[in-house]
């Protein structure tokens, strides 16, 4: 067995190999991954053999007689689920295969995460020769959706504008399957066009105005009636509260990164390690701030921060009071 690193690829880098694992927490991106690697199988070889085996209730041998050479060559395509699961059977049986993989074979591991089978895992990322390691990380910041949505609209050819780009990843800030089915919709309705944000508000707008930047962009922009509304609306909905705070503390702090600086979006982008399109927004969100009033809201970012944490009487009027003061650029108006 060969003793060198396997190469790592992203979900969209998975191709053919004769093990191949899937793995991180991201189980949307997985299981896609997999259905892109199954239909270009079909589409190479229209005489694959797909097989099925969760390693959760592996029976012995069982690896080995859905991977052995059939009657008539045809290539196989074997997927296991659950490896993060799988019984002491199929970590022998597997370790055991690994060793000598059979030809005209793909066998694709799905682990979830864990330690189980940290044996096997080991394994197979030192397994250069026979093992492509596919990474499913789990998207939960920001910028990974922005990147997300930016993917999916080159995968399908199609573009959407910045400003839409923001609103479609506000309105769907945790699931992921949603998201991409977002994606799908409004490039079909599109029609060949570019994606407006007046498209996506027009689809999605009930949810983007329930969501944590939908609430910190109506506060920074002065409008505090709509941020109280939207901040309510948001909670009522179940949002987090302190991921609403975590909006507001994003983008006070790209705001006071920005401030003062010189020189062209690309250029201050470059320099701070931002987008151009993060340093546009936060130096459009300056107008009508201070330096004061900016120390003040991102001190009251803080301490609603801490309130949230167990450090305060009330979150909710804290949050209220954060979005009153941020409205009103860092003036505490009671």
């Amino acid at each position: 067995m060969a003793s060198s690193a396997a190469k790592t690829v992203p979900w969209h880098g998975i191709r053919e190999s004769p093990l191949i694992l899937v793995s991180g927490p991201e189980a949307f991106l997985a299981d896609r991954a997999i259905r892109i690697l199954s239909d270009r199988l079909k589409s190479a070889h229209t005489s694959v053999e797909v097989s099925d085996i969760d390693a959760g209730d592996y029976a012995g041998g069982e690896l080995f007689q859905l991977a052995s050479p059939s009657l008539f060559g045809e290539p196989r395509f074997v997927r296991v689920s659950h490896v993060e699961k799988c019984t002491d059977a199929f970590l022998e049986d597997a370790l055991q295969y690994l060793s000598g993989p059979e030809p005209d074979v793909v066998v694709v591991l799905r682990h979830g995460g864990g330690n189980r089978g940290k044996k096997l895992l080991d394994a197979l990322k030192n397994s250069a020769d026979t093992v492509l390691l596919v990474e499913c990380k789990e998207i939960k910041k920001d910028a990974d959706r922005m990147g997300f949505i930016s993917a999916e609209f080159q995968r399908m050819g199609a573009s959407i504008a910045p400003a839409a780009q923001r609103a479609l990843a506000d309105a769907f800030s945790s699931d992921l399957a949603e998201l991409a089915a977002a994606c799908q919709q409004l490039i079909s309705d599109a029609e060949g066009e570019p994606v407006t944000e007046a498209i996506v508000e027009r689809y999605y707008g009930s949810r983007v105005e329930a969501t944590s930047f939908q609430v910190a962009d109506s506060a920074i922009s002065g409008n505090f009636t709509q941020a109280t509304m939207t901040l309510r609306h948001a909670l009522d909905a179940g949002a987090e509260p302190i991921l609403i705070v975590a909006a507001f503390a994003m983008k006070l702090r790209a705001m006071a990164n920005v401030g003062g600086t010189r020189g062209s979006n690309d250029a201050v982008a470059s320099e701070l390690g931002m987008a151009p399109w993060q340093v546009r927004v936060a130096r459009g969100n300056l107008q009508g701030w201070d330096e004061a009033g900016l120390g003040a809201a991102i001190l009251e970012v803080a301490s609603t921060d801490a309130s949230l944490k167990g450090h305060g009487l009330n979150p909710h009027y804290s949050l209220e009071r954060l979005v009153r003061i941020v409205s009103h650029r860092g003036k505490n108006l009671v």
